[in-house]
């Protein structure tokens, strides 16, 4: 009777199990964590003191003051982008290590230099946010930016430093994965190339989704559009780009070249749209209600941008390597899992021995 292979849930907790077994997987998920902690703890921190040293603003004259009322929401935006920056980025460390994915992994650092970009930027637009409520009579607590300037100071510090640590665990976990890939992959130079770049896709897919939800959320929350026929449209792009996300890893899994094709299109949909977004933020007609969250929606457009390139370019490579033998390998490895090298991931599963090939327990 032929051995039934192990279930996805069975896959992933040996997975799990395997990150705490090893040394590097180990602390770089460590790593990860503490902070996400530290960093989270100290925004919740700098949010409580701003919302307790506010007035009552439910009130006039604050409450029909547009620019106060868009200013007031500058920090629970930082607060709730960090929040699910932090989480998003230890969900794709716990499925990059277990699926031993170092691209993915090597993604994550330069989402961290992202982060701390962002933890930069938060600084200088806090305290301006800060200073024009000020000048409205908004707290009662004239201190605030006294008391939280240290820690918003720490946020990116924090980064920096966890991103240097990671950044060496990472060169540490490329030589630990290196055999565990040779063995799953073999040593056909053009194919390591061919899912090389298919990891490569699945990965920048990955990152595209968190940019492109990171920009739409701040968009939503402190600008809010210009009518409610724009703030829906905007709102509903977020599970559209989700559809087409799914639709592009499963055209190039499957090799559907239709289907890549029409995300192709789509892509160059996304492009005009953040490039017109990002002209929209600087035109001198419409900037006004970019100005609390100008330079953090700046640096998310230009990211989103720069991300939306190289996807496109990678799924050209992908599509190039259609038909050449890179399927079979993706689609048989949901069957034939190594029982030593078993991983899973979202979308990149890791190729198995060819089916000649025997095994020495």
């Amino acid at each position: 009777m032929a051995p039934t292979s192990p279930s996805r849930m069975t896959v992933f907790r040996k997975g799990t199990a395997e990150i705490f077994q090893r040394r590097w997987p180990r602390w770089f998920f460590i790593t990860i964590i503490l902070q996400a902690v530290i960093c989270m703890v100290f925004e919740a921190y700098t949010f409580a003191l701003f919302q307790r040293g506010l007035k009552d603003t439910d009130q006039e004259p604050f409450i029909s003051d547009k620019d106060t009322q868009s200013q007031l929401k500058t920090i629970p935006t930082f607060l709730g982008l960090f929040i699910l920056g932090f989480l998003y980025e230890v969900i794709l460390v716990w499925d990059a290590l277990i699926a031993k994915n170092t691209i993915q992994i090597i993604g994550v650092c330069i989402a961290n230099l992202a982060l701390l970009i962002y933890g930069a930027l938060q600084i200088d637009q806090i305290h301006q946010a800060i200073i024009i409520l000020n000048g409205r009579n908004v707290f009662w607590n004239l201190d605030v930016w006294t008391e939280t300037q240290a820690e918003l100071i720490a946020i990116p510090a924090i980064i920096g430093l966890a991103t240097l640590v990671m950044a060496f665990i990472t060169w540490k976990l490329y030589q630990e994965f290196a055999w565990d890939i040779l063995k799953q992959i073999g040593a056909d130079y053009r194919m390591k190339k061919r899912f090389l770049h298919y990891q490569v896709y699945i990965a920048l897919l990955k990152f595209d989704f968190f940019f492109f939800v990171g920009f739409t959320i701040q968009f939503l929350v402190v600008v809010g559009g210009n009518g409610r026929v724009e703030f829906g449209l905007t709102a509903a792009a977020i599970p559209v780009t989700i559809a087409i996300l799914l639709c592009a890893a499963w055209s190039t899994r499957r090799e559907w070249k239709a289907g890549m094709w029409i995300v192709g299109i789509l892509y160059v949909g996304g492009l005009t749209y953040f490039i017109y977004k990002l002209a929209r933020i600087y035109d001198p007609h419409h900037f006004s209600p970019y100005i609390p969250v100008r330079k953090s929606l700046t640096a998310f457009a230009i990211l989103t941008i720069i991300l939306i390139v190289l996807t496109i370019v990678n799924a050209l490579v992908c599509l190039f390597n259609f038909g050449h033998g890179l399927k079979q390998h993706l689609m048989s490895s949901r069957h034939e899992i190594d029982k030593d090298q078993a991983s899973y991931s979202m979308h990149d599963v890791k190729q198995p021995q060819g089916p000649s090939r025997m095994t020495i327990d």
